[in-house]
């Protein structure tokens, strides 16, 4: 495979894994760890993720429930803090050593806006995704106008990089749909 197209296509493979994670921030009603575990919390003189790894075990309980386990018990406050801080719409409860955090249902209003939400997400990927296809359509007209190529492998190289685009674009619109009926399902 070309260089080009293997670089763009690494790159718009990186813009489906940020959007991934973004999406699975998004709550859809059932209580689940990414909710939360990227939340920075002010800790230790610095700022730091909640993930697993760094301040906190969380686990999901059920489907209504998170809970999260600070490895030290003197920042459970500061967690506490950074989850009402960060207006994902979670009620934090501290329990003794840890702190619960109840999931309630979604009403169709909040259910609408997160719709929303996940679209614009989805938009600004595929934003990226067209800017990384610009970027290649560049690289390959520099490429001929340098006579590096011929004319006849920068036809294929463009085709080559219009169907990265449009199979990511279907991969980003695919993602949307299922994000759209889990947010939906009641």
């Amino acid at each position: 495979m070309d260089p080009l197209l293997t670089s763009t296509k690494a790159q718009m493979d990186k813009v489906i894994e940020v959007l991934k994670n973004d999406l699975s921030t998004v709550r859809a009603g059932k209580a689940s760890p990414q909710l939360v575990e990227n939340l920075v919390v002010n800790a230790y003189g610095g700022s730091q993720k909640l993930k697993v790894i760094e301040l906190a075990q969380i686990a999901a309980v059920d489907s209504q429930t998170i809970v999260i386990t600070p490895y030290d018990l003197s920042i459970i406050g500061e967690i506490h803090k950074a989850i009402l801080e960060s207006n994902t719409g979670l009620t934090p409860v501290i329990d003794g050593h840890l702190i619960r955090i109840s999931i309630p249902p979604l009403s169709e209003e909040r259910r609408g806006e997160l719709v929303h939400l996940v679209n614009q997400k989805l938009e600004g990927g595929k934003i990226q995704v067209r800017q990384t296809r610009h970027e290649g359509m560049v690289e390959v007209k520099k490429q001929l106008n340098e006579k590096t190529i011929t004319e006849d492998d920068n036809l294929r190289l463009e085709k080559e990089i219009q169907k990265l685009t449009d199979d990511t674009i279907a991969q980003i619109e695919t993602m949307g749909k299922q994000k759209e009926q889990e947010l939906m399902a009641i």
